[in-house]
């Protein structure tokens, strides 16, 4: 079998590759083509992609998944017309590749350019989230990139759906359905492959949990963009308005807590613990959440349960969060670069030269001052959507959109120098 697979992921590494060439010289107006009709395809076919999300549910149910994960995993109307809206996002986006980033003259008449142009192949490995395949699907094509899309076995028929649509959208637009394609096995054996395919793909891109990403990056052999979990932090100041305080931490605890950018963590200045706090536990309790504190918190409300050790170092991603008091903005930034993993971090405070201690403090990807963590998606930062959040500090970091899977290659124009 396993050389079998191998020979699979051989085939589907050199189609991409063919194709990538392809996509990489596609005008805009072929890119924003395919991109649109793929939109199109979603809504037309949203009958068969909830088909096919039902029958994804009812096997997730069978293996005993968590209602947070099954929640990663649903789709319904209104999220598949999210990924339909997200793709037309991205399309009216400006086309990164050939952009001139800079560009300037030498004493002898050279002129020298930098300029994106794509990666090349993207592998993209990920679980439960079936609007992965739509959003990097969307952002790949539209910045010349193939890609090789290795979905969780729990998301297998969901996949295969929304994949029918965007390759429906490359052959309407006359670019290779290629470009996009989907690793036909939920066999794990797959995976290995992808990571030491050095000659077909440029960069992998890993999405799931933490035994997936620390198996992508122990093992590869293709440089990775990742981030091992999203242990998010809002800590509320001194200076914070109550209502305000109240309203972000419940937001960026609950809107919905399977995402990585929820908080999990939720610091606040003893100077408010009695003022602010109350409120906010109130809030958190009656919208089901279990708290879990440390021994001045318990102190304050019978509700709260000890908190660990353990409690500061774990991405829940569920209706639990962990609450510490701290003294001052300075045990607050120490706090999360000690147990945070530089994911999303917020600060609620009208003091903005709090603010921005907090902000120059954190070594988070994303810093946010009054605003919920639950920001920490590209399509709230008007990239259309992302392939995911980056914790990495090389070529891409925080949400990664359209110009963050580019490179760059240096264009010189001469006429006729020679070098003395």
């Amino acid at each position: 079998m396993s050389n079998e697979i191998h020979e699979l992921m051989i085939g589907i590494g050199r189609a991409a590759k063919d194709a990538a060439q392809d996509l990489a010289r596609a005008d805009t107006a072929a890119k924003n083509r395919a991109l649109l009709e793929a939109a199109a395809a979603l809504r037309e076919r949203k009958v068969d992609i909830a088909a096919a999300n039902a029958r994804d549910m009812e096997v997730g149910r069978e293996k005993g998944m968590s209602e947070s994960m099954l929640d990663r995993l649903m789709l319904d109307d209104k999220r598949i017309e999210g990924m339909a809206k997200a793709i037309e996002e991205i399309a009216a986006l400006p086309d990164p590749v050939g952009a001139i980033m800079s560009e300037w003259d030498r004493p002898n008449g050279l002129h020298i350019e930098r300029v994106r142009v794509p990666l090349g192949v993207i592998g993209i490995i990920y679980e439960s989230r079936p609007n992965v395949t739509a959003d990097a699907g969307a952002l790949c094509l539209k910045s010349g990139n193939a890609a090789i899309l290795r979905g969780g076995s729990e998301s297998f028929h969901s996949t295969k759906a929304i994949l029918a649509c965007i390759q429906n959208g490359l052959r309407k637009a006359n670019l290779p359905p290629a470009a996009l394609q989907m690793v036909p096995t939920t066999d794990r054996a797959a995976v290995g492959e992808m990571l030491t395919m050095t000659g077909y793909i440029d960069v992998i891109v890993p999405r799931g949990g933490k035994s997936l990403v620390e198996r992508v990056q122990r093992e590869a052999r293709v440089p990775v963009f990742a981030h091992l979990e999203g242990i998010c932090h809002t800590y509320v100041d001194r200076d914070a308005d109550a209502a305000m305080a109240r309203s972000i931490v419940l937001n960026a605890k609950m809107r919905r807590t399977s995402v990585c950018g929820a908080t999990e963590t939720l610091l606040i200045d003893r100077h408010v613990l009695k003022t602010h706090l109350p409120a906010i536990l109130d809030a958190l309790d009656a919208a089901g959440c279990e708290i879990r504190g440390d021994a001045a918190v318990q102190a304050l409300d019978k509700r709260v349960h000890a908190a660990c050790e353990q409690d500061w170092k774990t991405e829940y991603l569920d209706t639990v969060i962990s609450v510490k008091q701290v003294d001052g903005v300075d045990e607050a930034v120490r706090h999360i670069n000690t147990y945070g993993t530089e994911h999303t971090d917020a600060i609620v405070t009208a003091n903005q030269a709090t603010a921005e201690k907090f902000l120059a403090g954190v070594n988070s990807a994303i810093a946010l001052h009054n605003a919920s963590t639950q920001f920490a998606d590209g399509g709230e930062f008007g990239m259309g959507a992302e392939i995911g959040i980056s914790t990495g500090k090389l070529h891409a970091r925080g949400p990664v959109g359209v110009e963050q899977l580019t490179t760059f290659k240096y264009v010189v124009r001469g006429t006729g120098q020679i070098r003395p």
